[in-house]
This record gives structure tokens, C-alpha cells and sequence, in this order.
């Protein structure tokens, strides 16, 4: 019994002309791939494909603290909690959920004085709900309350989702290039063969990093709020298709 063989019949250029830099770069490679038999012959296309895609972030958070100092400790505890139930119930009123709230409390003693401090950490995803709140509270709290920064960010979710959706597009751009160069070739593309992903990056963007430390701690003195951090999410695939001769009568 004959052995299986394989056989690999790239397509060439026209005589007198090479292949450019831009077409090795596209990663274009088509050959025939004998198999059993020459009877039973497949053919074969290879192509990468590339995709890049921009995210803005989903989450922020946003830390608002109390403080007060008494010669009391039931002063001091009640002035703080006085401000904090306020905080809470205006959370509450705006829709935020317990679970996107955390809250810290801190009560301490130097000589004749207690200091009480108290915290609360925020998260949100709608960011105008967000401004809303630290707008009503630093209208209705005045000095006695200091609203943080807020720290916009990616939540796990958002940034899988970004993964899956540039994958999906460089598959999409890898399959729409095979199938112009097919009809080129006079030939209809069939199933894929093998998809694999060769390579993924991710950053962000440069400029917002520059911004964001140019600000600094003067951002609330300008009322300036921080940029919206973005990530843009690269991927290149490397996918095979099957090659149907579109001449070929149908049994």
C-alpha cells in the first residue's frame, strides 16, 4: 500500500515579477495539499487577519470621607455618624445598591481629643449618576465633606469582552481577504480548516497617561475631571480555508 503523501504547490508570480513587502505582510499563502491520492486532493488557503479595537472604561470609583474631632467621645461619634447616615441615604436615593458600597469607620485618641474619621468608597458604571451625587453632596455638606478624585478603570467583564471582540474581528477580516482572493483566483472558498490565534496586545492610550499625570493633585482645584481612560486591544489570527473550484459540476 502506497504511503500518504503531501504535496505543496504555492502560487507563484507572473514571470519577470517578485512579490512586494506589502503582500508578505499580508500573510497570504495558497497551495494544494494531496493527500491518500491525486484524485483525492485538497486545496488549500492560508491567511492572517488583524484587528485592533478601542475601550473606554466601565467603572469608577469615587472615595468620600467625614472627619471631626471633640473632647467627647459621644460627640464626636454622633457629628461623624450624623454625616455619614446622610451620605448613605443620598446613595440610596440615586439608585447605587449596598453591594457598590463600602464603608470605614476610624476613631482614635491624641491627648484630650478623639478624632473620628469615616470613609466610603463608591463604585459606579453610570458616570452622570455618578457627578450627580458629588455634586448634591458637596452642595449639601459643604466643608465638612471632601469627595475624592475619581478613579475610572476597566472591570474584569468589560476588558474579557474586549479580548473576545477583537479576536472575532481579526477572524472576520482573515475570512473576507480569503474570500476576495478566491474569486480572484476563480475558485469559491469552503469551511475553515484551522484558526489559531498567533498573537494579542493590549495598552493604553499614552496620551491620557501624560494628561492624568500632568493634572496631579491640582485636578479638583481646576475642576477638571480626570480623562476616561481607554484600552485598545490588538490580535492576529493565522486561518486556513478549503478551496472549491467553482467550475467543478455538482454530483
Amino acid at each position: 500500500m502506497d504511503n500518504p503523501s503531501r504535496v505543496f504547490a504555492a502560487i507563484l508570480p507572473a514571470a519577470g515579477r517578485e512579490f512586494t513587502d506589502n503582500e508578505r505582510e499580508q500573510g497570504l499563502e495558497v497551495r494544494a495539499v494531496s493527500r491518500q491520492s491525486p484524485g483525492n486532493r485538497l486545496r488549500e488557503i492560508q491567511v492572517t487577519g488583524t484587528a485592533e479595537v478601542c475601550c473606554p472604561a466601565d467603572r469608577v470609583s469615587v472615595r468620600v470621607s467625614v472627619g471631626n474631632s471633640k473632647e467627647a467621645v459621644n460627640e464626636v461619634t454622633n457629628s461623624v455618624s450624623r454625616r455619614l447616615e446622610y451620605i448613605l441615604q443620598a446613595l440610596r436615593q440615586h439608585g447605587v445598591k449596598d453591594e457598590d458600597t463600602t464603608v470605614r469607620r476610624f476613631l482614635h485618641r491624641e491627648a484630650d481629643l478623639y478624632h473620628m474619621d469615616a470613609e466610603v468608597t463608591v463604585t459606579f458604571s453610570d458616570f452622570e449618576k455618578m457627578e450627580r451625587i458629588c455634586s448634591v453632596l458637596l452642595e449639601k455638606l459643604d466643608k465638612s465633606v471632601c469627595v475624592g478624585t475619581p478613579q475610572f478603570y476597566h472591570s474584569a467583564e468589560c476588558l474579557s469582552q474586549l479580548r473576545r471582540r477583537v479576536c472575532v474581528s481579526a477572524v472576520e477580516n482573515a475570512q473576507q481577504k480569503a474570500s476576495e482572493v478566491s474569486q480572484l483566483l476563480g475558485q469559491s472558498l469552503g469551511p475553515p480548516l484551522m484558526v489559531k490565534e498567533e498573537e494579542t496586545k493590549e495598552w493604553r492610550n499614552e496620551n491620557e497617561e501624560d494628561e492624568s499625570r500632568g493634572q496631579g493633585a491640582t485636578a479638583l482645584h481646576h475642576h477638571h475631571l480626570p480623562p476616561t481612560p481607554t484600552i485598545t486591544a490588538s490580535s492576529r489570527v493565522s486561518v486556513s480555508f478549503s478551496l472549491r473550484d467553482r467550475n467543478r459540476k455538482k454530483l
